[in-house]
């Protein structure tokens, strides 16, 4: 090859640039002028909150119901408080907490809805219990229990 015939374009599509300056500088009119200040508006967040502090009569009353048969879930909606702040407040007040479990046969109507397909929530809820409890019940039986897309656990 000889080099008469080898070009090289040198400035191409890009030696006359006037059309991109103009370009760039119609998008820099648009952009807000750097020299003002920057106004934005105030984020409409919730203030911090402090944790909701029962008084004593509250918690007396907290105790009563819970001895009474209340479910830390019952009392916590009772009271504006989480269930674990319920149990908080049991377990510093000295009170024995009960384990809800489910009787035989309602294991076993777990085991069958739970084979049907039923979900550990949906189970959970026609017992009455918390997901939990089902998981921990079929587990105890040797139930092979699926992921949350359906699939066999390995």
């Amino acid at each position: 090859m000889s080099m008469s015939r080898l070009c090289v374009e040198l400035g191409g599509a890009y030696y006359n640039t006037k059309s991109q300056v103009e370009a760039l500088e119609a998008l820099l009119r648009k952009l807000p002028d750097p020299t003002k200040p920057i106004h934005t508006p105030p984020v409409d967040r919730s203030k911090p909150r402090r944790a909701r502090q029962l008084d004593t009569d509250q918690v007396q009353e907290l105790i009563a119901g819970y001895q009474a048969g209340a479910t830390v879930y019952e009392l916590g909606a009772r009271f504006g408080i989480a269930r674990r702040t319920v149990s908080a407040v049991l377990r510093r007040h000295g009170v024995p907490m009960r384990r809800r479990s489910l009787a035989i046969d309602q294991v076993d109507t777990a085991i069958h809805l739970y084979a049907l397909g039923w979900s550990l929530a949906r189970v959970g809820e026609h017992l009455g219990v918390d997901p939990t409890t089902v998981l921990n019940c079929l587990r105890r039986r040797g139930v092979r229990t699926r992921d949350a897309h359906g699939r066999p656990r390995s």
